[in-house]
């Protein structure tokens, strides 16, 4: 290998850490949703999530799946790239057909049982990822473990056909802000953790170490 060559290999390998950006965009997104589903836009149209779910909960989220990628990051690049596609998703369901179907009473219970559906199929999803997360930190472990209990929550309220601000759904948002807060502790940290500052934050260590 050529001088060149090992310039060429240090420039590739330094790249910083895209998990607090995806960790951030992750946590803007949810609460937005989430304080809807609780309840607490009574005075909004409840909607702002739509255009985030687009550029921030989806674009930046993928954008860090992707460099996870190049960080060998095989959990942080899964993560991020399926939460980044959800929110993608979910923002074109929702404009193309969700607000569609609730602008009828008679359609309405259709949107809610898709919504179901799509949750359903992310906790399972969500599941592995929970399991996985046990080798990574307790902070990462914390999203992982809000997001199940809240999608959970969400999918049984949205299959009971609740409305925002109403039975399960109205608690699934409540613990949809809380996945939030987790999430954006856990972006805070990898952001000072990452400057080697004298500001740090703890995320635990994971509950599952190295294997000896």
């Amino acid at each position: 290998m050529s001088v060149n060559d090992d310039r060429s290999a240090l420039s590739v390998a330094a790249i910083a850490d895209p998990a607090p950006l995806g960790l951030a965009a992750f946590a803007l997104t949810t609460f937005l949703l989430s304080a809807f589903n609780a309840g607490w836009m009574t005075k909004a149209s409840g909607l702002a999530w739509i255009g985030y779910a687009f550029a921030y909960g989806g674009l930046c989220q993928l954008l860090a799946g992707m460099w996870e990628f190049r960080n060998r990051n095989v959990f942080g690049a899964t993560a991020f790239s399926t939460y980044g596609g959800f929110w993608i998703g979910l923002g074109l369901y929702a404009k193309f057909f969700g607000l569609g179907l609730l602008a009828s009473t008679k359609t309405a219970t259709l949107f809610t049982q898709d919504a179901a559906w799509i949750l359903l199929a992310f906790a399972i999803f969500n599941t592995y990822m929970l399991l996985m997360s046990t080798q990574v930190s307790m902070a990462v472990f914390g999203v992982f473990l809000t997001l199940e209990i809240t999608e959970i929550v969400l999918f049984i309220g949205n299959f009971g056909n609740d409305a925002p601000g109403h039975g399960a759904v109205r608690i699934g948002g409540y613990i949809g802000v809380l996945t939030a807060l987790v999430a954006w502790y856990t972006s805070a940290a990898g952001v000072a953790n990452g400057m080697g500052g004298r500001l740090r934050l703890p995320v635990g260590k994971p509950i599952l170490g190295p294997r000896i």
